[in-house]
């Protein structure tokens, strides 16, 4: 399994099979290149908290302060940086299996939404989506 990034945003995973290492690599990185997603970040994190499934794997991930760093497990602390993360808080739960966890944090990346993003779809100004508090 291979997971690569631009380091601003984009990730994508891939998973190849050969006799030796090196072509399996290969197909894994050809394979990671097809498949990225964007990943709106904001200020070096993600906008909101978000939930990714695959399998038995669960995955929470919550925006964190400027010098938090990432905070997260081998696995998918490989996906935050290769997307560009710098300061996260992540939670895993069910298996352990690092293949899962990788596909279980993309498909929460991929679920992100930045402010603007939500009120295009909504037809709405961004300031009329804005936390109001009483």
């Amino acid at each position: 399994m291979v997971v690569v990034g631009d380091a601003n945003g984009k990730v994508g995973w891939g998973y190849g099979k050969a006799n030796e290492v090196p072509p399996s690599v290969q197909k894994a990185q050809k394979q990671a290149s097809l498949m990225m997603i964007d990943v709106p970040l904001v200020d070096g994190s993600i906008p909101h908290q978000v939930i990714g499934h695959y399998g038995a794997a669960k995955v929470i991930l919550l925006p964190a302060g400027a010098g938090t760093g990432i905070i997260a497990g081998q696995a998918v602390r490989a996906v935050c940086e290769a997307t560009g993360i710098h300061d996260i808080l992540t939670k895993s739960f069910g298996t352990n299996n690092p293949v899962t966890l990788v596909k279980a944090t993309v498909d929460a990346l991929s679920k992100l939404r930045t402010v603007e993003q939500v009120a295009a779809l909504r037809g709405l100004d961004p300031a009329d989506l804005a936390v109001k508090h009483h």
